[in-house]
């Protein structure tokens, strides 16, 4: 085999699509256009690496530059992005474009290559055990999709239902991006500007959908409260927006992206459990058959929450080659060097944190 690599351009995106739509390693965040996306949105250099074999598309490996003076820099497949790295037809193809990327790193000079594989490979890089994933089928019947969720958590869904929830799909991204806004400032972490979700919705199109979750006036049931009614669904109005979530769907996977839900919520039981069912319910009526429920840090309150919902963790071996640094890199609010950082964060007033937010959260992918 002669494995020859090089840069894509623009109209290479039919063959890098074909060929990350029919290989299976490949995933949602292996498709092109999150090329423009983060170039519109962040401003970020891309180097999305075609590697050719006869003049066919034998691999493909997105990357993009992160710059910033607080965070450091690095090469990452992708930003943004909880899977990407290499997605090779062969080994030979693999080893081609992984020689490339460690040169094309040392040649930008940046601290550190990241390659966010979701399977291991034989690269023998060093590996951060921090990340996992929950993935799962889901039944086309959705009384079996509730009765997989433990016991404990139908309870909450009930309560949910009785404490006036209902979903409701949204073709916009104003209502979302207020919710999660409010959400990320009570975690701590700087938001994105809302265009983002406007150029994912904008290049993706209906791969990219927005669900709300309302509370009904004076947070009373709109309908039954029982497993009966989580099976139907529940619909309202003139409620108020609680909860919501920008999902990527692709080859028959829904993957629940950016999500949240307002301060309130604290009060109000099962609400995140009612999200992420309504997504899962009117999913599976679509007819959609895997549940990707993104990825975690171990130990933490969202690792546990989706292990209770019925899902397994699975590690993430992201890779990493050091160029400039001895360490691995860690941008992680749990690391205590960020702790005042987090600390300040949660006690910003919300317009001054959204607004403060977007040039920080550009590093921060």
């Amino acid at each position: 085999m002669s494995i020859t690599v090089r840069a894509a351009g623009p109209a290479d995106e039919p063959a890098w699509e074909a060929f990350v739509d029919g290989w299976p390693g490949a995933t949602f965040f292996h498709r092109y256009p999150w090329r423009r996306v983060l170039e519109r949105a962040f401003g970020h250099r891309c180097h999305f690496l075609l590697a050719e074999d006869g003049g066919a598309v034998a691999g493909v490996l997105p990357l993009a530059e992160v710059r910033s003076r607080l965070f450091g820099r690095k090469l990452a497949s992708l930003p943004f992005c909880v899977y990407g790295g290499i997605a090779a037809g062969s080994e030979a193809a693999a080893t081609a474009l992984r020689e490339r990327a460690s040169a094309l790193a040392r040649e930008l000079g940046v601290e550190a290559l990241e390659l966010r594989h979701r399977e291991p490979t034989a690269s023998c890089w060093p590996v951060k055990d921090l990340y996992y994933t929950f993935r799962k089928p889901i039944a086309a019947d959705n009384g079996a999709n509730l009765k997989a969720i433990p016991n404990r958590q139908r309870a909450m869904l009930r309560k949910a239902l009785k404490a006036g929830l209902y979903g409701e799909e949204d073709s916009g991204t104003a209502r979302l991006y207020r919710v999660y806004a409010e959400s990320l400032r009570n975690l701590g972490t700087p938001v994105f500007g809302r265009g983002y979700l406007d150029i994912l919705r904008q290049e993706f199109g209906d791969a990219c959908r927005v669900l709300m979750i309302r509370q009904a006036p004076g947070g009373q049931p709109v309908a039954g409260t029982d497993d009966k009614a989580l099976v139907a669904g529940v619909a309202g109005e003139d409620g108020e927006d609680v909860a919501g979530v920008l999902s990527f769907y692709f080859r028959g996977e829904v993957l629940p992206y950016y999500g949240g839900s307002v301060t309130r919520t604290r009060d109000i039981k099962g609400c995140n459990h009612i999200l992420y069912w309504e997504l899962l319910r009117r999913s599976a009526e679509e007819g959609v058959t895997g549940f990707d429920f993104g990825r975690s840090k171990r130990d933490t309150g969202p690792f546990a929450f989706k292990k209770h919902f019925g899902f397994e963790p699975t590690p993430l071996p992201y890779e990493y080659d050091l160029v400039t640094v001895d360490e691995l890199p860690d941008l992680n609010p749990n690391n205590p060097k960020y702790r005042l950082l987090v600390r300040t964060w949660q006690r910003l007033p919300l317009p001054v944190a959204n607004l403060l937010g977007p040039p920080l959260a550009r590093s921060l992918g």
